[in-house]
């Protein structure tokens, strides 16, 4: 399985690490082993020409100045480094070259295994013991990096792939948070003291936030006319995305304003997500919900998250990253029977719809938002999506800011979406997650809100090292 799942083609700069006492010859082999390796899964790489230095590997200081600068001139390229090591390899060449790179990437640290059969001084690595002092000296030099399930591990075997796999989530999830910029479209609900964000701890992790008030966008609105092209063409895209035969037209046309809107601000402020407003001045002051839009960008990977859940919007938009596929913001709802493991998520809903079952019952439609037309009135509720969320593996991961403790937290694991009956309205479904009791205890003891972000892949590994390990968040692993 290439793992090239995005449009944004990883891209790795190869370090191939020597040790002049070591058998050079090794670094040949192992340099085009995992070359082939990383074509065969899709990953574009940087690598030192074998005419630049001695096989192309880094062993003396003229070596580390090279690859340094090398990467340093494809900074904008490159996503993460690999440091492979056939033999020992050189510790001070391996920090120094990061060092002097300037990049701040993950860093993925690899020992090509030995052969007892072959330990001779011609053919030994010794790469168990040099990839300790690597990692001493990355230690001492402050570079954080991650290492693989074991500690020595022939490139072709399934678990490097693994390891290469979950490399390839972290250096996305990090490539994504870092200089993301989220809208938030109105203010908190007043009544969603749950959705409390720290801006100034998002921006030490490289997230910043622009803010845009409800009345300002409903000016722009209010300026457009009906035919505008802008106003046509998100019109099309709306009728073209979902089912809507019941919507009335007025209601549709409001939705498409809204949406160029929104469109014109995420452009000219260069947003790559938003969290918007939706209880319940939209639907008095305007007449429509904003979900239809919210899914829309969702399923673009331009997550939107309700209630102006900022925390959330930064969760989905991580794992959409991470994934190449749509996330989706839900409640933790209701049990489930009497099964302790199983719960139903729910939203009202601005999910994706390409988190929905694609057909028969359950798949998406537009509709009325049920629980604010019992205020407002139905009329003014127009442009939910309704469905099931369909069976899958998937991932959850839920984010926020401690201001007490002046940390960011979070908590993520894996679970399953289930095909379990299930008869209710706005979008949908049941979970199965192991020993589900412990992970609610754990949301409820320290704080967490009620919403979490899924996602239907499994690519807790690579964010979870992406969080903690390289954006220095608390996080907490359910398993």
């Amino acid at each position: 399985m290439k793992m090239d799942n995005t449009n944004d083609r990883v891209t790795l700069g190869l370090l191939v690490g020597n040790r002049g006492f070591c058998p050079a010859h090794l670094c040949d082999s192992g340099r085009e082993e995992i070359l082939a390796v990383l074509e065969k899964n899709g990953i574009d790489v940087v690598a030192l020409p074998t005419t630049e230095t001695k096989f192309g590997a880094v062993e003396s200081l003229d070596d580390a100045q090279k690859c340094g600068e090398l990467f340093r001139q494809n900074a904008g390229r490159i996503d993460g480094i690999l440091v492979t090591l056939p033999n020992f390899g050189d510790e001070r060449a391996v920090a120094n070259t990061l060092r002097w790179s300037g990049l701040r990437v993950p860093v993925l640290v690899h020992a090509f295994n030995d052969d007892p059969k072959i330990m001779t001084i011609k053919d030994r690595r010794d790469s168990f013991c040099g990839k300790m002092s690597v990692c001493n000296n990355l230690h001492q030099y402050n570079v954080p990096f991650t290492l693989t399930r074991l500690h020595t591990v022939n490139p072709g075997s399934q678990s490097f792939l693994q390891d290469l796999r979950d490399f390839v989530v972290t250096c996305r999830v990090i490539k994504a948070l870092r200089n993301l910029r989220i809208g938030a479209l109105g203010a908190r609900p007043t009544a969603f003291n749950t959705v409390r964000f720290s801006e100034k701890l998002l921006e030490q992790s490289g997230i910043s936030i622009e803010t845009l008030d409800l009345f300002e966008l409903f000016g722009w609105v209010n300026k457009m006319k009906d035919g505008d092209a802008a106003v046509e063409a998100k019109l099309k895209e709306i009728q073209n995305y979902v089912v809507a035969k019941s919507i009335p037209p007025v209601s549709l046309l409001k939705m498409a304003k809204f949406g160029a809107a929104v469109d014109r601000w995420m452009r000219d402020t260069k947003l790559n997500a938003t969290a918007i407003q939706c209880w319940t001045a939209m639907e008095e002051f305007f007449g429509v919900v904003p979900c239809t839009l919210m899914s829309m960008m969702s399923n673009m990977l331009m997550s939107s998250a309700c209630e102006v859940d900022i925390m959330g919007t930064v969760a989905m938009y991580a794992m959409a990253r991470a994934s190449g596929r749509p996330s989706a913001l839900v409640d933790w709802n209701n049990n489930y029977g009497e099964d302790p493991d199983k719960g139903v998520v729910f939203h009202c809903s601005n999910l994706p719809k390409d988190v929905f079952v694609e057909k028969g019952e359950g798949a998406p439609v537009m509709d009325y938002q049920e629980i604010i037309a019992g205020v407002v009135g139905k009329e003014s509720t127009y442009g939910t999506i309704v469905g099931r969320v369909k069976a899958a593996p998937f991932t959850y991961l839920r984010a926020s800011t401690d201001d007490f403790a002046g940390k960011i937290r979070a908590y993520l694991g894996e679970g399953e979406l289930t095909d379990d009956p299930l008869k209710t309205f706005g979008g949908y479904g049941v979970v199965k997650i192991p020993n589900f009791q412990k992970l609610l205890r754990h949301i409820c003891e320290n704080g967490f809100e009620h919403h979490v972000a899924i996602n239907p892949t499994h690519v807790c590994a690579g964010v979870k090292e992406a969080l903690g390990n390289y954006l220095g968040w608390d996080v907490y692993h359910h398993s």
